[in-house]
């Protein structure tokens, strides 16, 4: 019985940290999203900033690939500017994610762990 309760998981949702989601879409290359900050109760906590966050799609031979990313904006229009940019930044630290992940498999193939095992033990 203790077991199970510490594999449980929390769903309690942090109250001091809650946002209304908008998405703006133009239905062909990508969505932002303004988060506004609010209070338990639903109305705006102006005591914190809004977040913009963009998504897109890039077409890969497996299928599509979802890109997000934050963009550093205070208002909409800032945001639909920054848009580009901010999208091109995240493909580039995915890239790199990617990459640095297909380095450590290519080490971890050319460096196997040494094991000796000995038989009848």
């Amino acid at each position: 019985m203790a077991e199970e309760q510490n594999n449980a998981v929390d769903f309690q949702v942090d109250r001091s940290n809650l946002y209304r989601e908008e998405s703006f879409t133009d239905l062909k290359v990508g969505t932002i999203k303004r988060l506004t900050p609010v209070r338990p109760d639903g109305s705006e906590d102006k005591t914190r900033k809004k977040i913009f966050v963009g998504q897109t799609n890039i077409m890969t031979p497996q299928g599509p690939l979802p890109i997000q990313g934050v963009i550093q904006s205070k208002e909409l229009q800032q945001a639909i500017k920054k848009f580009p940019d901010a999208m091109e930044a995240a493909m580039e630290r995915l890239i790199e994610q990617a990459q640095q992940y297909q380095e450590k498999e290519k080490d971890r193939i050319e460096k196997p762990e040494s094991r000796i095992i000995v038989p009848g033990r």
